[in-house]
């Protein structure tokens, strides 16, 4: 059998799907080519590994997949023991304004005690990040907290995030409460997904007030709820992260008496020496960033 083809095999019943094994195979390989290769190996078996729709590994495939996990499961494993038990590579996940503003300054602290850091990032919000972190596709996922950590994780508070109504600059609400003492808030509520812990969270702070007012426009960032306030197409719900800049054609309005959102680092299994010191280096980091 080609090797090759039975990693390939091996990424693909990990992760569920051949588009899956594509997003997750630590080198560049496109969706054709690997599906290609996986038809070869099984024109030589003979066999159909897996139902391709919805995914399921057949008989034979659930066989070879217990036969060749071991090996590959074990090769990230070996390198570091052949590099002298450190491993020096970490799976991060967060938010695009996570990794794009505040995580390149806590990588370069650590590097400089892991002088060969290797980092793969991948962005995301909390649902998608959690998930990964199930699968074990990510080290750390920095993100928000949702009370209880997931299944089989842990998690590191690092601190809490305000939440805040986005209006238009020259919009003629002044505060929240004029909009909690009217009959029907006309606005559209432009929020992230529903289930967010930023939407949860405001969900319950207008449940208090006895308010009805449910997403009309879901995006996918708090950048896009941003963008599409200022563009007229209603009220945007987000977060206040210290030290950022706005668009100038926001303004921000408090949510005093709403409960605010954690923010920190989930992570599962025990922690690694290099895993250890991103924890410390980040947990500095947010002090510094709150004072």
């Amino acid at each position: 059998m080609n090797i090759h083809h039975l990693e390939l095999f091996y990424y693909v019943a990990r992760h569920g799907g051949i588009a899956e094994a594509v997003r997750n195979i630590p080198y560049g390989i496109q969706q054709p080519a690997m599906s290609g290769q996986i038809i070869q190996l099984e024109e030589f078996l003979g066999v159909t590994l897996f139902q391709r729709r919805p995914f399921a590994l057949s008989p034979p495939g659930e066989e070879l997949y217990q036969f060749i996990k071991p090996f590959f499961d074990n090769l990230g494993p070996m390198a570091d023991k052949l590099r002298g038990g450190i491993s020096q590579h970490m799976r991060i996940g967060a938010s695009e304004i996570v990794l794009r503003d505040y995580l390149p300054p806590v990588l370069q602290a650590v590097r400089k005690k892991f002088p060969k850091l290797k980092v793969t990032l991948r962005e995301a919000y909390q649902p998608q990040l959690e998930s990964w972190l199930q699968k074990q596709e990510l080290d750390l996922a920095i993100t928000l907290l949702d009370g209880k950590p997931p299944s089989g994780a842990s998690a590191l508070p690092l601190f809490k995030l305000p939440l805040v109504l986005v209006v238009e600059r020259g919009s003629k609400i002044k505060s929240a409460q004029e909009l909690w003492e009217r009959d029907k808030i006309e606005e559209t509520l432009i929020s992230l997904p529903t289930n967010e812990s930023i939407y949860k969270s405001f969900q319950q702070g207008l449940s208090r007030l006895k308010v009805d007012w449910f997403t009309g426009i879901e995006v996918g960032t708090v950048e896009l709820v941003e963008t599409y306030v200022t563009n007229g197409y209603g009220i945007g719900l987000s977060v206040a992260i210290p030290k950022t800049k706005h668009k100038p054609q926001i303004r921000l309005l408090p949510l005093d008496d709403f409960p605010p959102v954690t923010f920190g680092v989930l992570w599962q299994g025990k922690l690694k020496p290099i895993t250890q010191a991103f924890l410390t280096t980040i947990q500095d980091a947010a002090r510094v960033l709150l004072s």
